[in-house]
C-alpha cells in the first residue's frame, strides 16, 4: 500500500489521481487565501520510459512518453507533480497538492484521504480487469524440430 505522506509514494498517487480531484483540491487551497508561486510552469515534455526486461532482468529504454511537469512553492514548501500526457492544469494542481501535504496545510488531511481513496479504487479496478482478462490466457507448447 502506498503512503501519501512519503514523497515518492505521493508522486505516484498524484500521477494516477483523476484530474478533477487534483484541480478541486488546488482550487480550495488558492480560494483559502494561500499564495502559490509557480517555479516551473506546467510544460509538456518527452521523457524516456525505462523498463526491466523480465528474463535477463536488464533495464532498457522502451520509448519516449509525453508528460507534463510543474513545480510550485506554497508557504515556503516546494511541490512538484508530473502527469502523463499533455495535462497542464492537473500537473500544476498536483504540485499544489504536493506542497500542501508536505507543508501540513489545513486541508492536507482531506487531500491525503482523497489520494488514498483514489489509489484504492484504481487498485480495485486493476484487479477486476486482471480477473476479466486472465480467463483469456493462451498457453503455447513448444514443438521441437525432429528433422
Amino acid at each position: 500500500m502506498t503512503d501519501p505522506y512519503d514523497r515518492s509514494d505521493r508522486f505516484e498517487l498524484l500521477a494516477a489521481c483523476d484530474a478533477e480531484t487534483l484541480v478541486a483540491h488546488a482550487d480550495a487551497v488558492v480560494e483559502g487565501g494561500t499564495e502559490v508561486r509557480v517555479l516551473q510552469a506546467p510544460t509538456p515534455q518527452l521523457v524516456m520510459q525505462q523498463v526491466v526486461e523480465p528474463v535477463a532482468r536488464q533495464p532498457f529504454n522502451l520509448g519516449e512518453v509525453l508528460v507534463t511537469a510543474a513545480e510550485v512553492e506554497l508557504d515556503g514548501e516546494k511541490g512538484f507533480a508530473m502527469r502523463p500526457g499533455k495535462a497542464e492544469k492537473p500537473a500544476l494542481s498536483g504540485a499544489v497538492v504536493d506542497a500542501a501535504v508536505e507543508g501540513d496545510h489545513p486541508l492536507a488531511e482531506e487531500m491525503v484521504g482523497s489520494l488514498s481513496s483514489a489509489a484504492a479504487e484504481r487498485d480495485r479496478e486493476q484487479r477486476e480487469r486482471w480477473g476479466e482478462t486472465r480467463q483469456t490466457t493462451v498457453e503455447f507448447e513448444e514443438m521441437e524440430d525432429h528433422t
